[in-house]
């Protein structure tokens, strides 16, 4: 007997790459309003920079659309009924972290402080469930990677 998802769990089918009504029906229709947003918002601030990939990371972590030019720019994890985006941060990003570390939300700054830092950067994984939530990600990708000027 299959047992039934649970808040946070990933989307396993390997068959093939979810689309948007399967990322709709996993993460739940407030939760995809915030996927839908912050993808046209990295449409709009960084147009024709980035091509979305789907990554399927094996059985336990699942499939994950990550935003890459050269470096990983942020990577989106749609769970049961919630949607996460994971944004790593290099060392220059942890400078510009810390030198603003007072006008982030403290939920932020917790959740930065409780992130382990890996040799290749500091993961923080925010999931997101308000405009709030969905603002501290726009802000952390904007100190991350200005968008290009609009000329």
């Amino acid at each position: 007997m299959e047992q039934s998802p649970q808040v946070g769990d990933r989307i396993t089918d390997k068959s093939a790459s979810p689309d948007d009504s399967t990322v709709r029906d996993w993460i739940g229709p407030g939760a995809f309003k915030h996927w839908a947003r912050l993808q046209n918002w990295i449409e709009e601030f960084y147009p024709g920079v980035f091509a979305p990939e789907w990554l399927y990371g094996g059985k336990k972590r699942g499939w994950s659309l990550r935003y890459k030019k050269t470096k990983a720019f942020c990577t989106f994890v749609p769970e049961y009924k919630r949607l996460s985006a994971v944004v790593v941060l290099g060392r220059a990003e942890r400078e510009r972290f810390e030198e603003r570390r007072y006008v982030w939300r403290s939920q932020l700054v917790k959740l930065y402080d409780e992130a382990k830092t890996y040799p290749d950067g500091k993961f923080l994984t925010i999931a997101i469930s308000s405009a709030d939530d969905r603002h501290d990600v726009t802000e952390l990708l904007t100190m991350k990677r200005p968008p290009p000027s609009r000329g």
